[in-house]
């Protein structure tokens, strides 16, 4: 159905990182904010969260992502960017769904930081208590 499409853009979201995707036919090369994947996350298992929609579904060579990440720290914008390509990845192939939705893929994360509050220190630790 949408293998005529040049490029499929997708967005994925984690804690308070924005990852923008678009995926387009190529080798597997992934640009992260203009540099490669293994430049941006430096970690082995960042990589490999990344790395695991193209494993599950076996189309590791068969697509090229140009990802634009916002917001949030590292581990959060490798989680939104693996939504974001599987979210991609769902729109070139429907039948790819149950295998990405079995994995836990195609669900966003809905952990966020809780806020702090008034009178503690931050959002569960509370002031040192001073019986005297």
């Amino acid at each position: 159905m949408a293998e005529q499409a040049e490029r499929i853009w997708s967005v994925g979201r984690r804690k308070n990182a924005i990852a923008r995707v678009r995926l387009v036919k190529g080798s597997g090369n992934i640009t992260v904010n203009g540099k490669p994947c293994d430049e941006y996350f430096y970690r082995e298992l960042w990589r490999q969260q990344i790395k695991l929609p193209f494993e599950v579904t076996k189309t590791a060579s068969k697509y090229d992502i140009f990802a634009t990440l916002r917001g949030g720290g590292l581990t959060g914008q490798a989680g939104a960017l693996t939504h974001g390509i599987a979210r991609a990845l769902l729109a070139v192939d429907e039948a790819m769904g149950p295998e990405l939705k079995t994995r836990g893929l195609l669900t966003r994360d809905p952990r966020m930081k809780e806020r702090k509050k008034y009178g503690q220190k931050k959002a569960r630790k509370k002031f040192q208590f001073s019986k005297r």
